[in-house]
């Protein structure tokens, strides 16, 4: 066992945190709230009086001396400089007074840099970042840009490249904030129920919305980035090379290298959150699971809620306003008949076993408080000595009819395998067909389609020309093929019009018994690479 000494560097480097664990904590956080704010306003030094009354108005210390004594404190664990106040000297006698000026340490701001920090992730939620994904679709076209002229701009290649991964970092850290906090939420750490009822419609309508961005969004950043992924090499050279501009000569091409495989990291890090390799699904994908999966947890959350509110058993709640009676209780006599009427853990003579028994007692009684030893046997019958179980005589209960509610729920699975059904046989091609030329869906098969299309532009693989791809329960196929040129397809739907790059498109309900020529190559004409 070792101890450790005033003297002891561990303990001299983290002095600074030492006030956190004082008794006073929280004056001595606003203490150092107080001289942060005056740095932001350029003001290097503070007199107590100062400090005392920019401190708020809910919690200050009457005295000001208390404020002098934090301040001495501070000064000790080095937050803060203490330096002789000379300016207000006007005799002989004030240079023996104890009059100061306080300014914060290189060590004080640096913890309270590090408080900040804390407590910014303490309270941060996240947030899915629909916007994010259209200005990284927004910055990998600028990139594409930039390789196609012979000699790119080295700035703007870095700049470009700044602001992309700065974004995809964004958006990687607040997907992940955003998760970490709705997996709270389904498990109710720490949220109020009445909240969380209060905004649950806003947050399924969230992921909803944020889900189909994803899948609209993700293939085309899945793309661009299949696009760059030959060129984008000499640009992440150009973004090395200034970072290492201000290097001293001897140390210029180790550090270009070294910058150059951060940028190579940071590119190989974008690739894996959209594109899926060797096996290893994309982060893109995985967080559109995740989200997926979130929106039925809610709804059992919330079913869970109405059925607790509706008055069925909550054994939790029960045992909890149990506990809070017994504490309650104003002596021992009062918890002892709670106790007995809450579990009615009487004695094992009070048990009526068969009507002798019950004759018996009626005909002479036997006080509660006599003991077993000597209270009359019980008259236990043979049937239940010989087989453990005991069997009344009586009306047996009524069998309820369920024919009703089984009726109801095959009706409405029928109908919804109808409407299933349908929206497969609108969205079958039974051939090649363009995108453009789908027309109108309405919302199911709608949403059907974008499934599919979600899940053939996930599995897109670098050089390929086409992909296919089959929906999670199997009923449906996708073969999406790429269009030479720029085209771009239409798909009107009630709640408006879905636009992206024009494909050919052959889509196949796997659960017709159709002869389908699924093996065949496209055309010869369909079959060039993307552009």
């Amino acid at each position: 066992m070792t101890s450790t000494s005033p003297t002891d560097p561990v303990r001299t480097v983290y002095a600074p945190f030492a006030y956190l664990t004082a008794r006073d904590w929280a004056l001595y956080r606003q203490v150092m709230g107080v001289f942060l704010a005056a740095k932001e306003r350029f003001v290097v030094h503070l007199r107590p009086e100062d400090v005392h009354a920019a401190l708020p108005q809910t919690g200050r210390p009457a005295d000001p001396d208390t404020v002098v004594s934090k301040l001495d404190s501070l000064v000790k664990w080095g937050n803060l400089r203490a330096d002789p106040d000379t300016a207000r000297v006007t005799a002989v006698e004030d240079f023996y007074r104890k009059r100061f000026i306080y300014q914060l340490t290189q060590a004080g701001e640096a913890t309270e840099e590090a408080l900040t920090s804390y407590d910014d992730a303490l309270g941060r939620r996240g947030a899915l970042q629909a916007v994010a994904l259209r200005d990284i679709i927004t910055q990998l076209r600028a990139l594409l840009v930039l390789t196609a002229e012979e000699n790119p701009d080295p700035a703007r290649s870095h700049l470009a490249l700044d602001q992309l991964t700065s974004r995809f970092a964004a958006l990687a850290e607040n997907a992940r904030a955003f998760m970490g906090s709705l997996q709270r939420t389904i498990d109710l750490h720490g949220v109020e129920v009445e909240v969380f009822l209060a905004y649950k419609d806003r947050l399924i309508q969230y992921l909803e919305r944020f889900i189909q961005d994803l899948i609209t969004l993700g293939g085309r950043i899945a793309q661009l980035i299949l696009d760059l992924q030959e060129r984008v090499v000499p640009l992440l050279r150009l973004a090395a090379a200034r970072e290492a501009a201000d290097a001293s000569p001897d140390e210029s091409a180790r550090a270009e290298e070294e910058a150059y495989q951060r940028w190579a990291a940071r590119w190989s890090g974008l690739e894996s959150w959209f594109l899926s390799a060797d096996g290893r699904e994309s982060q893109a994908r995985l967080l559109r699971g995740r989200a997926l999966g979130a929106i039925p947890q809610l709804l059992a959350v919330v079913r869970a809620l109405n059925e607790r509110r509706s008055g069925r058993s909550d054994r939790s709640a029960d045992f909890r306003t149990l506990a809070r009676w017994f504490a309650e209780a104003p002596d021992d006599e009062a918890r002892h008949r709670l106790w007995r009427t809450a579990f009615g853990l009487y004695p094992s003579r009070h048990l009526t076993v068969d009507a002798d028994t019950l004759a018996a007692r009626a005909a002479g009684p036997v006080p509660a408080n006599t003991a077993w030893a000597e209270a009359e046997p019980l008259r236990i019958s043979p049937q239940l000595r010989r087989t453990g179980s005991y069997e009344r005589r009586g009306k047996t209960r009524r069998v309820e009819d369920r024919s009703a509610g089984r009726r109801q729920l095959a009706e409405y699975a029928a109908k919804q395998a109808s409407e299933t059904a349908a929206a497969r046989a609108r969205l079958a091609t039974r051939g090649d067909v363009r995108l453009s030329s789908l027309g109108e869906l309405d919302p199911l098969a709608f949403g059907l389609f974008l499934q599919l299309l979600g899940d053939a532009l996930a599995t897109w693989r670098p050089g390929m020309r086409h992909t296919v791809a089959t929906s999670n329960d199997g009923t449906m196929e996708i073969r999406l093929t790429a269009l030479p040129g720029t085209a771009v397809a239409e798909v009107r739907t009630p709640g408006g019009v879905f636009r992206g790059p024009d494909h050919t498109v052959r889509i196949v309900d796997l659960t017709e018994d159709l002869p389908q020529d699924l093996t065949e190559e496209p055309p010869a004409d369909l079959t060039e690479e993307p552009g």
